[in-house]
């Protein structure tokens, strides 16, 4: 198994980059990991570099604000494009970039190509719950505008991406809308709920958004303008709570003796809304393994989004994803 990482992309690259790779390369010694970009930066980032891991030198980057169709054309040598390249020529099994998201997405389109039967591929992310079991969000920010078809695929790639990838017994589908009752929402929405109903195993019907925080299902397909709005949402939600309780929890003595007893509670809450215990975005529906991580990624992240991209590959995610669409085509 080898992983290609963009190694240029993201906040605070190279260093989380390649502290999150030495970080995987520990955690599966039989894998190999290629760092993609800048040999020079990328070597002065670390002491020394295990076997498993090794550099290839690409001398451009994509900016975090350039026009994504633009840049994956011109910039041929970007890490980007270089490590999409990888997985499409067989180089490399899968690729981790925390770089340009639309950049990202448009090499997963123009460089690695769709699979059959997939319209338009989806952005994926995993949403915390307090019930403790985190949701699959599908779309979370690739298609703006979809038809009730595109819905259908995003959750079908949900439910195969859960039970093969993470393992999951269980993919019950939602589809996000304004109301529990069903025929509410737009044309589409109406028009997707009783196809949805007749092709999901365990479909749960419409789900109002602020179910999602109470579990109501596993796998939660919307269009990607929604699902990136709530996808944002949620990222301030969580970092609002996080500090909150901070303060609270410094403002007099008694809460500071309170906060020694929680501590292990506070952490284990803290972990359920940190972005980076939960890798990254895989990109699905494209004929390879993708994953999108946080573009302000620190090594913590970064390490989780590579083992979630060996997990992907490891357990055969693109083979089940190809079956699951030509059984329901």
């Amino acid at each position: 198994m080898k992983i290609a990482i963009d190694a240029m992309g993201g906040d605070h690259a190279p260093m989380a980059s390649v502290q999150g790779t030495l970080l995987a390369a520990a955690q599966y010694p039989d894998a190999e990991f290629v760092l993609v970009g800048r040999e020079p930066e990328i070597l002065s980032s670390v002491a020394a570099l295990p076997k498993n891991v090794s550099v290839l030198h690409a001398s451009d980057v994509i900016d975090a604000a350039a026009e994504p169709v633009k840049s994956v054309r011109r910039q041929k040598d970007s890490s980007l494009v270089v490590s999409a390249t990888m997985v499409r020529d067989g180089m490399a099994d899968a690729m981790v970039s925390a770089g340009n998201t639309g950049a990202f997405m448009v090499a997963g389109l123009l460089v690695v190509g769709r699979m059959n039967g997939i319209d338009r591929p989806a952005l994926a992310a995993m949403l915390p719950t307090f019930s403790g079991n985190p949701v699959l969000l599908m779309d979370a920010g690739a298609n703006t505008d979809c038809t009730d078809t595109n819905l259908l695929q995003f959750a079908k790639m949900g439910e195969a991406y859960l039970k093969v990838a993470m393992g999951s017994p269980h993919a019950r589908v939602g589809l996000i809308n304004i109301g529990a009752e069903e025929g509410k929402g737009n044309d589409v929405c109406k028009a997707a709920y009783p196809r949805l109903k007749d092709v999901c195993d365990e479909f749960v019907g419409n789900v109002e958004a602020r179910d999602l925080l109470r579990g109501m299902c596993d796998v939660a397909v919307c269009d990607g303008f929604v699902g990136n709005v709530l996808v944002k949402f949620y990222e301030g939600v969580g970092v609002g709570i996080l500090d909150s309780l901070k303060r609270m929890f410094v403002e007099t003595l008694s809460s500071k003796i309170a906060a020694l007893f929680l501590r292990s509670r506070l952490k284990l809450f803290r972990n359920r809304f940190d972005y980076a215990e939960y890798g990254g975005g895989p990109f699905l529906g494209v004929r390879g393994v993708l994953v999108k991580a946080h573009g302000s990624s620190n090594a913590r992240a970064f390490h989780m989004a590579i083992s979630q991209a060996c997990r992907m590959h490891t357990s055969g995610l693109i083979h089940a994803l190809e079956r699951e669409l030509s059984v329901n085509q």
